[in-house]
């Protein structure tokens, strides 16, 4: 039972969408209504308020990693306890992405899966991030730098020596972020894909 509040406590924090919410706190349109559609910083960025971009980015990130804290702190320290938080962290990012709270439709998952990278190793989280980082200032392009992130962020683990509890975590997360960036991907591939910064 304690198991299950864990994973549910998890679920429930990533459906909090701080992209509506910081939207709604500066008085900015719903951020599924203009541009990608996609309840995150990088369409929130799209209207010119970084703050409220910063911030938004700044909360999903927060949000997954606290779901791997709680874990990581409370959950009884026993034999389980590591596949306890390689499924509270898929919980959390599940939540994002199909949030209870907004009728199951959330953001692409990419500052929340950063959170939980970063709560599961503090250097395989700064190690995505400045993938994420080196590709968008290349190619500016914040899909793309997701997308080349999360594929080599199981090749950090397996780098790292983190259990293989966290490979999988990284390779479910990996998998999730290529299936919402279907449309990135069309997008990349037809030279349509817009530019970090640019306008709805």
């Amino acid at each position: 039972m304690l198991d299950l509040f864990f994973v549910l406590a998890a679920y429930l924090l990533g459906s909090i969408s701080f992209a509506v919410l910081m939207s709604k706190a500066f008085g900015l349109p719903d951020p599924r209504s203009y541009g990608s559609g996609n309840p995150g910083a990088t369409n929130v960025l799209r209207t010119g308020k970084k703050s409220a971009a910063a911030l938004t980015l700044l909360g999903d990130a927060a949000k997954g990693w606290l779901a791997v804290f709680l874990a990581e702190r409370f959950a009884p320290h026993d034999a389980q306890q590591i596949e306890l938080i390689a499924v509270a962290s898929v919980a959390v990012f599940i939540g994002h992405i199909y949030p209870v709270f907004f009728r199951f439709q959330g953001g692409k998952g990419v500052a929340t899966a950063l959170g939980v990278l970063l709560a599961l190793n503090a250097w395989l989280g700064l190690a995505c991030f400045v993938t994420w980082l080196a590709v968008a200032k290349v190619f500016k392009v914040s899909s793309l730098a997701a997308l080349i992130a999360a594929a080599v962020a199981p090749l950090y683990v397996w780098a790292l020596n983190d259990p293989v509890e966290y490979i999988v975590v990284a390779l479910i997360l990996a998998v999730l972020l290529v299936w919402r960036h279907k449309k990135n991907i069309e997008n990349l591939l037809s030279g349509k894909e817009s530019r970090i910064g640019s306008k709805s």
